[in-house]
């Protein structure tokens, strides 16, 4: 039986189109949302073992925005890089040159690993008026509130990329394992939102292309962090945290905001790092308020 997906009724009034466009030797692809005619173009780049999908939720809130939301290279329908590594300036050219391509002057926001991938393609280069990083990675992964289970996914992705293909393949796509991931970030009480929830990551999560380009972006998540690339983007910033989040306490958000020129911090309570999913009105509201014109005194 099909899950029903909590904001269909409002996503289904959006328009969107799915494109293509080469970047760095392969085909990406793209869904673009919202009215052509938008005065604001988001672009929006989705977390580890993530796609497009993910951040549906928060487009649904945001109806008068075009939102250009890309798969990662390696994951959902966009195939890897053609002989390179998938560490995190691998994903920082990428970006670039996506954003180039297809909207240049965007605004820029990333979702977990993608506020990763966005901080280092702004830090190093990438032209944009504005900055949005929604649950941004701020600490080390190993250092977070539930550290133990991210040395055991360390293991878990060691394991799948040592082990003989076919076992390898089959453990990190194993949907036990998944579901563990699912129930573990999830804070909702709501059992209908948890169905939700646990259905996207059984349907998407293990839709990348291989276990290299899965172990090189695992590594990329919990080798890096925002911290190092802030000081050097200038640019306004909205940081949209969780008070419950379990990779990156919101101690260390806070801490995350002083390192900007210029950050807007929002703190949504009673959810972790499934913003995206649990409370997407919240963050489009402050997503909203951000992009809104300096005169219209909203921020």
């Amino acid at each position: 039986m099909a899950v029903p997906n909590p904001y269909a009724p409002l996503l289904d009034t959006i328009p969107v189109e799915r494109r293509e466009t080469e970047v760095g030797g392969s085909t990406t692809a793209y869904w673009v949302y919202g009215p052509d005619g938008a005065e604001t173009t988001v672009i929006a780049v989705h977390g580890f073992r993530g796609e497009h999908h993910g951040l549906e939720p928060v487009v649904a809130h945001l109806p008068d925005v075009r939102i250009i939301s890309p798969d990662l290279p390696g994951f959902g329908e966009t195939p890897p890089i053609p002989a390179t590594r998938h560490d995190i300036d691998a994903y920082a050219a990428w970006l670039r040159e996506f954003a180039e391509a297809v909207a240049p002057g965007a605004v820029i926001l990333g979702h977990s690993f993608g506020s990763i991938v966005v901080a280092a393609a702004v830090a190093s280069g990438l032209a944009t008026p504005r900055v949005i990083l929604v649950n941004p990675i701020g600490a080390p992964a190993l250092e977070g509130p539930r550290g133990i289970l991210t040395r055991l996914a360390v293991l878990y992705y060691w394991a799948g990329a040592r082990l003989p293909k076919t076992a390898g393949d089959a453990l990190l796509r194993n949907g036990a394992v998944v579901r563990v991931m699912s129930v573990s970030m999830a804070k909702t009480r709501d059992a209908d939102l948890r169905r939700f929830i646990h259905d996207q990551h059984d349907t998407y999560f293990s839709r990348f292309a291989d276990r290299d380009v899965l172990h090189d972006a695992f590594l990329a998540s919990v080798s890096n962090d925002v911290r190092v690339y802030a000081p050097n983007i200038s640019q306004p910033t909205l940081l949209v945290a969780a008070q419950r989040d379990d990779i990156t306490p919101i101690e260390a958000e806070r801490h995350l905001a002083t390192l900007f020129a210029d950050a807007t911090l929002v703190e949504i309570p009673d959810v972790g790092h499934l913003i995206h999913y649990e409370t997407p009105a919240a963050a489009a509201e402050a997503i909203r308020r951000f992009l809104a014109p300096a005169d219209a005194d909203t921020r």
